[in-house]
C-alpha cells in the first residue's frame, strides 16, 4: 500500500508545477546570472562576512564578466533583553538587517530592492571574554542566513526574468 502511495506521489509531483531552480546545472540561466553578479565591497567586518557568504553561494571566482551589480547596506545591532534589577544584562539579542539592490549593468535598471534580516540570542554570562566569542559567533551566523535569503530571492528574480525574456 505504501509503495502504491509513494508511486502515485511521484507521478504526481510534475504536475503540480514545481520546477528545479538550477534546473540544468552550471549552464542554467539562474546559475550563470547568479554567477554573473559584482557584490562591491560592503564596509564593516559584518559586510565583509555578507559579502563573503554571498560570494561563496554565487559561485563567483572572475570566471563570469559581471552583468549585474549587488548593492548591499548592512544594519547591525545589540539590544539587551534580559536585565536584571541592578540593570544587569543576562540576554542580548543580535540583529542584522540589509537592504539590497540588484543593478543590471547594461541598462542600470533596478532589478530588485529588498530587505533581509536575521536575529540570534546571546547568553550574556560571567566571562566578558565568553560573551565577546558569542557575539562573533552570533554575528558569523547571521552573515551566512542573511545571504542565504538574499540569494534565494535573487534566484527567484533571475528566473522570473528568464521565463520572461523566454517567453518574448
Amino acid at each position: 500500500m505504501r509503495a502504491l502511495l509513494a508511486l502515485i506521489a511521484l507521478v504526481a509531483l510534475p504536475s503540480c508545477g514545481l520546477q528545479p531552480m538550477y534546473a540544468g546545472g552550471g549552464s542554467a540561466s539562474v546559475a550563470q546570472g547568479m554567477a554573473a553578479i559584482d557584490v562591491p565591497a560592503i564596509p564593516g567586518r559584518e559586510g565583509w562576512l555578507v559579502r563573503n557568504a554571498l560570494e561563496e553561494r554565487f559561485g563567483a571566482g572572475g570566471e563570469a564578466t559581471p552583468q549585474y551589480r549587488l548593492d548591499v547596506r548592512l544594519d547591525d545591532a545589540l539590544e539587551a533583553l534580559g536585565v536584571l534589577n541592578d540593570d544587569t544584562i543576562t540576554r542580548e539579542r543580535r540583529i542584522l538587517r540589509a537592504r539590497y539592490q540588484l543593478v543590471d549593468l547594461a541598462t542600470g535598471e533596478i532589478l530588485l530592492d529588498a530587505t533581509a534580516g536575521a536575529d540570534a540570542g546571546i547568553d550574556v554570562v560571567s566571562s566578558e571574554y565568553a560573551t565577546i566569542a558569542a557575539e562573533q559567533s552570533a554575528l558569523e551566523n547571521l552573515a551566512k542566513e542573511v545571504a542565504d535569503r538574499m540569494v534565494t530571492r535573487i534566484a527567484l528574480t533571475l528566473r522570473q526574468r528568464a521565463s520572461e525574456d523566454g517567453a518574448r
